[in-house]
């Protein structure tokens, strides 16, 4: 039995990670006294007592669980941002690059990353890396996601307006753009694993649902090669790329599963650790959309996929 420890288990991944686990009979999970949860003496040792431990914290008090590591059979998963394109970290997308996976198999410390970059990479990050896009051009990103990826604050904020019943007149009823400086936490990472040689312009934004996100990356003609200058021909790309994986699927080119009346749905992948990928466009430019639950693939199902992929376990456990 593997013994696991969520350090900061009261947050939205964390909450989300140890309700999965729960569920299974291959796991104990080490649970910390709420009023010791700061203490850097109880975190040390349920840390080094731990075979895989899940970091659910602020940056900066990741970095500090990093270094109370001593115990060389711990394993640790940090859902933070602050390790994400640290040397000596695994990047936790075992989809995007066998390399990847392998390192994830071998880590000791592996960087989960975040929802947005998630979306982006699973829909151009292969191909910036085969070459069908060009890495010199700067990307056009849209994502609109779930509230629930701000954590508890943004969450309390939308569920006080929520038990008003919706005013029409509230901001929070019309989707929010944020990061408005062009500056995003997950750029850093997006940027680096799509081997890019310039910073996408990238426009996050809040959408007025709990969880759920729809990725979108524009490219026009003088963005890519002949082989995938149409949606079509991008699929069939994207379609041979993925056929092996569990949780990543490309939908055909003209498929109205993403659709409601002709509307993409952001939420299609909810509760699931899935990713739903499908072009759009025309002759003259394609969209490459990735739908996925912004607390699953994006957050807690990414992390455990990462973990069972680390104790060499089948990758689906407690997964869906």
């Amino acid at each position: 039995m593997y013994k696991v420890f969520v350090d900061g288990e009261a947050g939205t991944t964390g909450l989300q990670i140890y309700e999965r686990l729960a569920k299974r009979d291959d796991i104990e999970i080490l649970r910390i006294d709420p009023e010791l949860r700061k203490d850097i003496q109880e975190r040390y040792r349920l840390i080094n007592e731990s075979d895989v431990t899940f970091l659910c914290l602020p940056d900066e008090a990741a970095k500090e669980s990093c270094m109370l590591v001593e115990n060389e059979n711990t394993i640790i998963i940090d859902a933070s941002t602050a390790n994400r394109t640290t040397e000596g970290f695994a990047y936790g997308l075992p989809e995007l690059d066998l390399e990847f996976r392998k390192n994830i198999a071998n880590g000791r410390f592996i960087a989960n990353p975040g929802c947005h970059a998630t979306g982006f990479l699973l829909g151009v990050g292969f191909l910036v890396k085969a070459g069908f896009v060009d890495s010199t051009q700067q990307l056009t990103v849209y994502s609109i996601t779930g509230y629930s990826g701000g954590g508890k604050k943004l969450i309390a904020e939308y569920e006080e307006e929520l038990a008003k019943g919706w005013q029409k007149s509230s901001a929070l009823m019309a989707p929010s753009p944020y990061a408005l400086g062009l500056s995003h936490k997950h750029l850093p990472e997006m940027t680096k694993y799509a081997n890019l040689e310039v910073i996408p312009i990238f426009n996050p934004v809040l959408g007025p649902f709990y969880k759920g996100m729809a990725v979108t990356t524009f490219l026009t003609k003088n963005q890519v090669i002949s082989d995938i200058d149409t949606p079509e021909k991008c699929t069939e790309i994207l379609q041979l790329f993925y056929q092996d994986c569990n949780f990543v699927k490309v939908l055909d080119y003209g498929s109205e599963e993403a659709l409601v009346n002709g509307r993409l749905n952001p939420t299609i992948c909810n509760d699931t650790n899935n990713a739903v990928i499908q072009v759009f466009g025309n002759k003259d430019a394609i969209q490459i959309t990735t739908i996925l639950d912004n607390l699953g693939k994006g957050a807690s199902g990414a992390a455990i996929q990462n973990m069972n992929i680390a104790l060499g376990l089948d990758e689906t456990l407690s997964l869906r």
